[in-house]
């Protein structure tokens, strides 16, 4: 049914999209020539798009560690000119702690082609991990049917 023009309580259908699976940063966006300026792009969007300021994500970052993380900190890991201030792992995960940004851990899993997921996703995948081997077994019983069939011992 169409909607009707100035209806607010009826939805779109059509406009529904799935929820993404993967969340990743657009390629353009971390496009880099170095895999520092790549994780300096990174953070800068992660920072940028979480809704809270550097203040808030240094407070937060510091709580969760238990020692202090300032913004300048924050604004030195995410300067591709201050090459001497990379983010060590201890505070890139209190990092994805305090800005949520599931993007980050993704960026560096899709340099080896592989993907970070919700666990929720977790049982479907199983189920078509299932399913792919079932069809595997079902053409290799056809195989072991037709040798059957012929006398021939296909092994």
């Amino acid at each position: 049914m169409a909607r009707i023009k100035g209806d607010s309580r009826t939805a779109d259908l059509l406009s529904w999209l799935p929820p993404e699976p993967v969340q990743s940063f657009d390629s353009e966006t971390v496009r880099a020539a170095s895999l520092h300026a790549g994780l300096c792009r990174a953070l800068k969007e992660a920072l940028r798009s979480c809704n809270k300021s550097r203040e808030q994500v240094a407070e937060e970052m510091s709580e969760y560690l238990g020692e202090d993380v300032s913004k300048n900190m924050l604004d030195a890991y995410a300067s591709e000119a201050r090459a001497e201030h990379i983010i060590n792992v201890i505070r890139f995960i209190a990092l994805i702690s305090a800005t949520r940004d599931q993007r980050l851990l993704n960026w560096i899993a899709e340099m080896f082609g592989w993907a970070v997921i919700d666990q929720r996703y977790l049982p479907a995948i199983n189920v078509a991990l299932l399913a792919d081997k079932k069809e595997e077994i079902e053409r290799q019983l056809q195989v072991a049917q037709r040798n059957l069939k012929n006398g021939s011992a296909g092994l």
